[in-house]
């Protein structure tokens, strides 16, 4: 699931990290899951407009174990039973994008990892939004 976080849009200032993807990932917490055998920690997104000597960084793929974010799923069921991580993509630009090219950004990120996602075993859930908000 991807839902837009929509910010007005800032002047572009200097090196910018952008937060593209946030949200969640989980599994029940008794299952030996290893999201390191079904995602990557790099994207490649395709390049940002700009002087063709520049080289883009790929984004970041982060996730980290937390707490549940709430008690309850939307069918009732409790959360405690299962592990949580906070999920983010991030990429850093020499000079911030505007949201339209943040937006492209997103759903190209958006597009290489929900397949990953889909082939994730039994079990695992998550829900993605796009945020382009600066860290």
């Amino acid at each position: 699931m991807l839902r837009r976080v929509s910010t007005s849009e800032p002047q572009p200032v200097g090196r910018a990290a952008v937060r593209l993807l946030q949200g969640y990932v989980w599994h029940p917490q008794e299952a030996d899951i290893d999201l390191e055998q079904f995602l990557p920690h790099e994207l490649d997104l395709p390049a940002q407009e700009g002087p063709e000597d520049t080289e883009q960084e790929a984004a970041h793929v982060l996730w980290d174990a937390v707490n549940p974010p709430f008690a309850f799923f939307e069918n009732g069921e409790p959360t405690a039973s299962q592990a949580f991580y906070q999920f983010t993509v991030l990429r850093v630009y020499d000079t911030r994008p505007s949201n339209d090219a943040l937006h492209a950004d997103a759903s190209a990120a958006s597009e290489q990892l929900s397949p990953l996602l889909d082939v994730t075993p039994e079990g695992v859930g998550w829900q993605l939004w796009e945020d382009l908000r600066d860290l």
